[in-house]
């Protein structure tokens, strides 16, 4: 009797709607489905913003994601003691939920990315050019962020179809292909569709030039190529990156140089932002330009988002209103320190990378302040108030003269550059080093660099035919120098294989060696690392010298941690997932040795 009730009133309904179908069939834009949206080029524009967005979250580049291989490498270290220590001392558990950020907002990108190619189809290169450029944005952006998931992650899933997310099985992507659990194998799965995605984004996408003011902020085929490049290089493929890199230097993907200024590549605004010499960096609005509401998630929707960066609040010193996170190391400094300019000057590098006083500073850019506040040899400012540590200027206003304290959230606007025309000189000078030995040609291409810092020119003759003294070079002085407390050094440790060599470990615990300690008089003092007592059996610091207050991330590393664990959430809410060598504490040395990769010996210079 119900069922006829209710079956009457359906017809009844149906009939209803038929009669005034012109009037009440409407879409509520509000309301957007799968099925009403996507079925436009508007549409998919609105996607590829969205994209994007994401990259701007917590763990993508707005903190998180951004600050976990600043420390991880060797020329940053934990300030404060407290928050990012896991990730500082690569030993991060896997019960800590903020290793899995990165993880979740970088999927986010990519369902986005995976979204807007299924709507333009397969035959990218047959379709009008608008749409060309829609699909090798999203190809750039979904390849940028499995680059990331590998460096971090190791072993990710690899979601490339949309269709996919349809079913419970394809919902919950496994990383083990066919029962095969070793992570380095998905590893290669996963970089394989990393370089496939940067080169398709190459073919499709225009040069900065041709683009014009729509490429002001966009992935262009430069982007594209200097990403490729990198991928490859992540597994020593060094002729093909070479090839690639020596295309951007021709000009084939737009005209990218030097900027006169180093500091320019630094500040907000639109006279210093998406500049000469970057060929992909992420937007963020301008300090005054902001909302007011912090969103760290990618479920937030405030339409007061500040859109801004944290990675000042990270990085600012606690006297100034920052978080007093992390600081630079004295060997950065005293790196700096080492060699004078052609004027006997300090490289103008120091000024923009650490937050010091130095009497040479007097009188240079905006002199020796601290956030606008002036700071004297007997009063430098130190990051942490209880740890000391040398502030880190770079990718803040700290050295820009905007305002006299930090705003503390996501309220810095300065874009990060994540890879500028430096990067590609200096790539293709540790190719021609890696193919051919030391040349003129790779000599050349480092002293373009060395030449903006006003830095005398290296010659040939001082590498003596010795292609591992010439990478040292380049390694350990070079990158360093031009790209100190940028991200981006954590995935060269792992590349180059120096968690795998004794010697290269000795190292990078020298590297990041530090006093914590409250005396403002000791943050710039180099620490001797050889004269440390240590553990015989396994080389850590003894206790009697951490009670002194000395430490090195390096001495807390467990294998198979250069890479983040999985987080046992995630793990526990799939269960195609397994975990990677930092879940189980595997030694990922034989990957590097079966590929016939060799880890440079160290070298003096």
């Amino acid at each position: 009797m119900k069922l006829s009730n209710i079956s009457l009133a359906l017809l009844l309904g149906i009939g209803a709607l038929t009669s005034c179908s012109e009037k009440l069939e409407l879409t509520n834009p509000n309301q957007q489905t799968t099925a009403t949206f996507g079925n436009t080029v508007a549409d998919l524009e609105e996607s590829i913003i969205a994209c994007y967005n994401h990259i701007r979250m917590e763990g993508t580049y707005a903190r998180v994601g951004y600050n976990i291989d600043v420390c991880r490498g060797d020329e940053v270290w934990n300030s404060s003691q407290v928050w990012y220590m896991p990730f500082d001392d690569l030993n991060e558990p896997i019960t800590d939920e903020i290793g899995q950020w990165s993880w979740r907002d970088w999927y986010y990108t990519i369902n986005v990315c995976n979204y807007v190619l299924s709507r333009v189809g397969q035959d990218y290169l047959g379709v009008p050019e608008q749409l060309q450029r829609i699909a090798g944005q999203a190809l750039f952006l979904r390849g940028l962020a499995y680059y990331n998931l590998c460096g971090y992650y190791q072993n990710p899933a690899l979601i490339v179809d949309y269709e996919s997310y349809s079913t419970l099985e394809g919902l919950y992507a496994s990383n083990a292909v066919e029962g095969d659990q070793d992570p380095n194998d998905q590893y290669d799965r996963v970089m394989d569709q990393v370089e496939q995605d940067f080169e398709r984004a190459i073919a499709l996408l225009p040069s900065k030039e041709v683009g014009g003011e729509w490429a002001k902020g966009r992935a262009t085929s430069g982007a594209a190529a200097g990403f490729y490049a990198r991928a490859l290089m992540m597994r020593h493929k060094y002729n093909e990156a070479l090839a690639v890199l020596k295309e951007i230097i021709a000009g084939t993907y737009g005209k990218y140089e030097l900027m006169k200024n180093y500091g320019d590549n630094f500040r907000e605004g639109p006279a210093y932002e998406n500049n000469a010499e970057s060929l992909f960096e992420v937007q963020f609005l301008d300090y005054g330009s902001q909302g007011t509401d912090d969103e760290w998630t990618p479920v937030n929707t405030s339409p007061n988002a500040t859109q801004g960066h944290a990675i000042e609040s990270n990085f600012g010193p606690g006297d100034c209103g920052g978080w007093a996170d992390l600081s630079a190391s004295p060997w950065l400094y005293q790196l700096f320190k080492k060699e004078r300019t052609t004027d006997n000057s300090l490289d103008p590098r120091l000024y923009w990378t650490i937050g010091t006083y130095e009497p040479e500073w007097e009188g240079f850019e905006y002199g020796n302040v601290c956030y606008t506040q002036p700071m004297t040899a007997d009063a430098p400012v130190v990051t942490n108030n209880n740890y000391g540590g040398l502030p880190i200027a770079k990718n803040t206003n700290l050295r820009t003269g905007i305002y006299d304290k930090v705003v503390t959230g996501l309220h810095c606007g300065i874009n990060l550059r994540l890879m500028r025309y430096s990067d590609v000189l200096l790539r293709a000078a540790e190719c021609e080093n890696e193919i051919s030995g030391p040349t003129q040609q790779a000599i050349d291409w480092i002293n373009q660099v060395r030449r903006r810092a006003n830095l005398n020119d290296l010659a040939l003759a001082d590498f003596n035919n010795n292609a591992d003294k010439l990478f040292e070079q380049i390694a350990n002085v070079e990158r360093p120098k031009e790209f100190g407390c940028e991200t981006g050094r954590g995935f060269d440790l792992i590349r180059w294989g120096w968690f795998y060599n004794s010697d290269r470990l000795k190292q990078l615990k020298a590297h990041a060696v530090v006093l914590r300690s409250n005396d403002k008089s000791t943050v710039k003092n180099a620490v001797d690392y050889s004269s440390l007592k240590k553990d015989e059996s396994t080389g850590k610091l003894l206790k009697e010298e951490t009670d002194r207050g000395y430490k090195t991330s390096f001495d807390e590393w467990i294998q198979g941690h250069e890479f983040l664990p999985i987080y046992q959430g995630t793990l526990n809410n799939n269960p195609n997932l397994v975990g990677n060598s930092a879940n189980f504490s595997l030694n990922n040395a034989s990957y590097f040795t079966n590929k016939r990769w060799t880890v440079h010996p160290v070298v003096d210079l």
